[in-house]
């Protein structure tokens, strides 16, 4: 059994930029034993960190929020036994014990139970493409469907599914490669470089017949100009605003007074508020990997969990493909 447990908690809230080695600190402290554990618990390892966005706001003093792949080293639980692989609410420590609410078996991932899918399609990130694209922008065929930060975890789902649903999808994305990658691998309609000089021409060009879906993942400026390109009764899925997290002065759009007159729908939502829905949201996605229509990809941070608060650096630069992990050790 561990001797000791690596674990992140929050030193210092940052005003703007996450700043490695001032924002959070590591601590050591004795690693939880099999003894310790109480009738429904299970002792786990944990194997791959998920980063998300929303980490920056659940900044809190404790332990860092975030979910793991595990293997169960002891058990006291009848929902896993030892060796087993679970997704665990550990938050970002090497070493945790969890209650029966705090897990979830790799047999309930349908075909998607490597520890790396577990967190991303068949986790948080799949949970929250489908409930927002199937539960609240229900595209119909034939719709102009937008979807900002496209090439991310949440994104590249979202947008998948708008297809797999007959509708027409724009990924907007920063850089080349990762536009070529949502048209040519993912199979979006179009996708768009947001860095590229004369991306605003060619997005007006792209939604002249207006946006009916706009699955928004990062606010701010491009919140404003997909309002401008807003179709009568449109549906704005407010999933996350990743531009905006890290701004000491978060921007807001100045046309907001378009929602009343086209008669918008602007929604956010919180995936916790929508559990009862996950099996069958992963039973779907699990179903649309299998037959080919749905694809994924993982950027893979080596180096433990030692190399999390970098990782979470470059989340928000946006240097991932997919979903980003840390891998803490290897399965």
């Amino acid at each position: 059994m561990p001797q000791e447990n690596v674990s992140y908690i929050l030193a210092e809230h940052p005003e703007g930029d996450i700043i490695p080695g001032k924002t959070l600190q590591r601590k050591v402290t004795p690693a939880p034993t099999a003894e310790e554990l109480k009738d429904g618990q299970i002792l786990v390892e944990a194997l791959y960190l998920s980063l998300d966005p929303a980490m920056r706001i659940y900044m809190n003093g404790s332990i860092m929020r975030g979910t793991t792949a595990c293997r169960v080293l002891a058990s006291k639980s009848s929902q896993a036994s030892q060796g087993d692989l679970v997704s665990g609410q550990t938050g970002w420590t090497s070493y945790a014990i969890l209650d029966e609410d705090k897990f979830v078996p790799a047999s309930q991932f349908y075909g998607l139970q490597r520890p790396q899918s577990m967190l991303s399609v068949a986790g948080m990130t799949g949970m929250t493409a489908w409930v927002g694209m199937n539960k609240i922008a229900d595209p119909k065929p034939g719709e102009l469907v937008v979807v900002s930060a496209a090439a991310g975890a949440t994104g590249s789902i979202a947008g998948q599914i708008a297809k797999i649903k007959g509708a027409r999808v724009i990924g907007i994305a920063g850089g080349e490669e990762k536009c070529r990658w949502l048209t040519d691998e993912l199979g979006f309609d179009l996708s768009l470089d947001y860095k590229a000089k004369d991306f605003k021409e060619r997005f007006l060009e792209a939604t002249k017949d207006k946006i009916d879906v706009y699955f928004d993942n990062v606010g701010g400026d491009m919140l404003e100009m997909c309002l401008d390109q807003a179709n009568t009764h449109a549906r704005f899925v407010e999933c996350g605003h990743i531009s905006q997290y890290n701004q000491v002065e978060p921007k807001g759009p100045r046309n907001m007074f378009r929602i009343v007159g086209l008669r918008i729908r602007m929604q956010g939502f919180i995936i916790f508020d929508h559990l009862d829905e996950f099996p069958a949201a992963r039973k779907e996605l699990s179903q649309w990997v299998s037959q080919g229509s749905l694809k994924y990809a993982e950027t893979v941070i080596p180096g433990g969990i030692d190399a999390a608060e970098g990782a979470l650096v470059s989340l928000f630069k946006g240097s991932n493909k997919g979903k980003m992990l840390v891998e803490l050790k290897k399965p």
